[in-house]
């Protein structure tokens, strides 16, 4: 008798018995060893234990769902790659996903990190899953802000659909024991359960510091190692291992984000650069550009990358924190008072203005590319809007698989319009909305208006500004265009009504 098994109806695994959850993974290893038959799929009906009842699940063939894989780097800035025009930044990997792949250059994430992390994940506003503020950071700290858990994630969706799933890097969506990304569809999690650390002693910096590398909810030490190095072999690895299945794997990395620290290789790629912000900034980009290689040199060793949807997108604009510095004595990662760990500010944004955790273009405008050789064109360019909520929709259309009916809707679109055709109008419209602590944004069309709720109940700061501007959005038009900013003002409270949870 052969066994298989398949994607099944929805089963939140958050909300089963885990003895489904461990028969799940015994099927698949058994399918894994059994030969597929030649002509058709043989349908096998399991009886499982599923929130107390019986279900009869359907087991269907696998056989050629593409791979996912997204790389999704950390403070890289608006047009920090060779093929965004950063001709002074050595990015050759970066740009081989470009010349094989669709390459957008009007695409939005978010102004900071945990938003974008959100709203790549579930395909909604971060806002809707209660990620409007800084999330838990220290696993072993009291309870925080955490991604809801009634969100569906990708991975979810994906794991549902047969698919074995893996996050190593950066999870910064809340380090609570009881959330994070084993409980948000993932089978496998080595990284960081917060927003970043030092690379050599995984510390996090800020404050008082505290340790912060994981496998799942279990502390790692290793010390002195390098976490971009161990990630990317944890990635090596997985990917390996899962040559014969389909797999989504997610690798969230915590570079170029500060401290920037390169590989010396890297760095001496730019020994004669003169502008030491660039010089900085740029060797880690490089850094970061390698270790992207290797996962895309993986899949092609393996004979994978035809049928592999590669994503490659950063999370926010280029940093300016350029003071950060350890502001204690008596630090826990041992580094003493005064240790400078912050970025250089040597992001390239061309004409655009601002950078990350502001709403102007510079830091909500980031690069990003699709590749997936066997259904989508290559050295393709779109200039439509598209977001990070996008990556979800689409990423169901190219695999074929459909969302339950059950699942919370989407705010993200498929790109397949915008990708089978420049002449395709964004599902957007032209309009966008932003928000994140108690500064917000909404764009309509080339008007931006940004706004700032102060916390004594009284009028909103704010300030107007227009893309098409010869120097878009320096100007503030809030004066002169007043109708224009109580329209817009007027669009961004409607939206808080929808996206903030009952």
């Amino acid at each position: 008798m052969v066994l298989f098994l398949a994607p099944f109806r929805r089963v939140n695994p958050r909300k089963s018995d885990s003895g489904l959850r461990s028969l799940m993974i015994m099927m698949k290893k058994i399918r894994r060893l059994l030969p597929a038959p030649p002509d058709f799929a043989i349908l096998l009906f399991a009886l499982v234990i599923s929130i107390g009842e019986l279900s009869v699940v359907q087991v269907e063939s696998r056989d050629g769902k593409p791979n996912v894989v997204i790389l999704f780097t950390d403070d890289q800035g608006t047009l920090d790659a060779n093929c965004y025009g950063s001709k002074d930044l050595i990015t050759p990997n970066i740009d081989k996903l470009a010349a094989t792949g669709v390459r957008f250059t009007q695409a939005y994430a978010h102004t900071v990190c945990c938003p974008s992390r959100a709203a790549l994940l579930t395909g909604r506003h971060p806002q809707r899953g209660g990620v409007h503020h800084w999330t838990q950071g220290d696993m072993n700290a009291a309870k925080g802000i955490n991604m809801a858990l009634e969100e569906v994630t990708l991975a979810e969706a994906l794991r549902e659909a047969g698919y074995r799933t893996a996050l190593f890097g950066k999870w910064h969506l809340g380090a609570h024991r009881d959330f994070g990304p084993k409980k948000q569809g993932f089978d496998e999690f080595f990284g960081i359960r917060d927003g970043f650390i030092d690379n050599y002693n995984h510390f996090f910096l800020h404050q008082k510091g505290f340790h912060d590398l994981y496998e799942g909810t279990e502390e790692v030490f290793a010390r002195g190692e390098y976490f971009p190095e161990l990630m990317i072999q944890r990635s090596l690895k997985f990917i390996e291992e899962n040559r014969e299945s389909p797999f989504f794997l997610y690798v969230p990395f915590n570079i170029p984000h500060y401290p920037e620290q390169a590989l010396a290789e890297h760095e001496a790629l730019y020994s004669a650069m003169k502008d030491p912000a660039r010089k900085s900034y740029g060797a880690v980009v490089t850094t970061t550009d390698a270790y992207i290689g290797q996962v895309v040199d993986k899949l092609e060793s393996l004979k994978l990358r035809e049928n592999t949807i590669v994503i490659f997108m950063s999370d926010n604009g280029h940093s300016e924190e350029v003071t950060n510095t350890i502001r204690i004595d008596g630090h826990k990662s041992g580094y003493p008072r005064g240790h400078f760990y912050g970025a250089s500010g040597g992001g390239y944004t061309g004409k655009w203005i601002g950078n990350k955790g502001k709403f102007l273009e510079g830091g909500i405008r980031v690069p990003a590319i699709v590749s997936f050789p066997a259904k989508l064109p290559g050295g393709e360019v779109r200039e439509q809007i598209v977001t990070a909520m996008d990556w979800f929709p689409t990423v169901l259309d190219l695999c074929g698989i459909q969302q339950a009916e059950d699942a919370p809707p989407l705010d993200g679109h498929s790109l397949l319009p915008i990708i089978d055709s420049a002449e395709s109008e964004s599902e957007y419209r032209g309009v966008l909305h932003f928000a994140w602590g108690n500064h917000w944004a909404v764009r309509e069309g080339d008007w931006k208006l940004i706004g700032v709720q102060p916390k004594n109940g009284k009028e909103p700061g704010l300030s107007l500004h227009n893309l098409a501007d010869t120097q878009p959005e320096a100007k503030d038009h809030l004066r002169e265009q007043s109708e224009v900013a109580a329209r817009l003002r007027e669009l961004h409270e409607r939206w808080v009504k929808e996206v903030t949870p009952k």
